[in-house]
């Protein structure tokens, strides 16, 4: 990241960088939480992958997701396998634990009944998971995590929450440059790609990565949040399962929107605890610190995710 440290000083107002040079610039057109216009490109290097936000120099907390981590490990393994369809799964379970995008495209998913994923995509190669390879791999990843900020929290073997508070004058960049380095290294070294979003709280960055699947990486900014969930179902709150979302619509609520039109005394009463985190996750409002946990923790979690899906 060479040439990072004279763009934090010459760039104050700065709203765009470049995701592959890292470049910070000035974007002409006014920013905003997509990408900007098809025709811009870097000022430095000219490539067109850009991220422009108005908050882009001042958001600090990220989540990373590798992209269809199994399955990914697979045809990085086995170029045989780029062009096909691959489901990772058919143990005694007989469930799917994954699948790459190419089988999602047919409708299968993590969890399904293997027998129905192969009616949905009979063309599908049907791998059984490989948990040393995933695991070799997530820990690389990681590393590369903590080497950026020792705020690490893994939630699985292939995504953590990251916060580089503080991290400018180590790494001489900005969060969202080292940030866009990282998934570029993670490419180059582990042959995987990974997606990132980036905002001011966990439960957002964890939206924000889900935006721009595969190798994306998008901002929900503070300005935006509460427009931005508006309009967003309730099942897009994190925790909020399908039995949940079931006993909402019955009470006439199926979109954050009506979450945040209500009282926080009224959703209380209505739902207990769980009224009172649903009033304060519609307005974007999550307090929770990322929250590195011990190695032995973390590979404790990379098993139970192996075992239980």
């Amino acid at each position: 990241m060479t040439g990072l440290k004279q763009d934090l000083t010459a760039n104050n107002n700065a709203n765009a960088t470049c995701r592959d040079c890292q470049h910070l610039f000035t974007a002409p057109a006014p920013a905003t939480s997509t990408a900007p216009t098809p025709s811009l490109r870097c000022p430095a290097c000219r490539s067109p992958r850009l991220l422009s936000h108005p908050e882009i120099t001042s958001l600090v907390i990220a989540h990373l997701d590798c992209d269809a981590f199994f399955a990914a490990v697979e045809k990085r393994d086995n170029p045989d396998l780029q062009d096909k369809a691959v489901i990772i799964g058919g143990d005694k379970r007989g469930v799917v634990s994954t699948c790459c995008y190419m089988a999602r495209k047919y409708g299968v998913h993590s969890a399904m009944p293997m027998f129905k994923a192969k009616q949905l995509c009979p063309q599908a190669v049907v791998l059984p998971p490989r948990m040393d390879a995933y695991r070799e791999v997530g820990r690389a990843v990681r590393a590369m995590m903590t080497a950026l900020t020792p705020l690490v929290e893994p939630l699985s073997i292939d995504e953590a929450f990251m916060d580089l508070s503080g991290t400018e004058t180590l790494h001489h960049a900005l969060p969202v440059q080292s940030l866009t380095a990282l998934a570029n290294r993670v490419e180059q070294d582990c042959g995987i790609s990974v997606s990132i979003g980036l905002s001011h709280n966990k439960f957002l960055a964890k939206l924000a990565s889900d935006m721009d699947k595969p190798r994306g990486f998008s901002i929900i900014g503070a300005a935006e949040t509460k427009t931005f969930l508006a309009d967003l179902p309730v099942g897009a709150i994190w925790g909020i399962g399908k039995a949940m979302q079931k006993k909402l619509a019955e009470g006439g609520i199926t979109h954050i929107r009506q979450l945040q039109a209500m009282a926080m005394t009224d959703l209380a009463q209505r739902y207990g605890q769980l009224g009172l985190r649903l009033s304060r996750l519609s307005h974007g409002d999550d307090p929770r610190a990322v929250n590195p946990i011990s190695i032995t923790k973390s590979v404790s979690s990379e098993t139970t995710f192996a075992t239980d899906l």
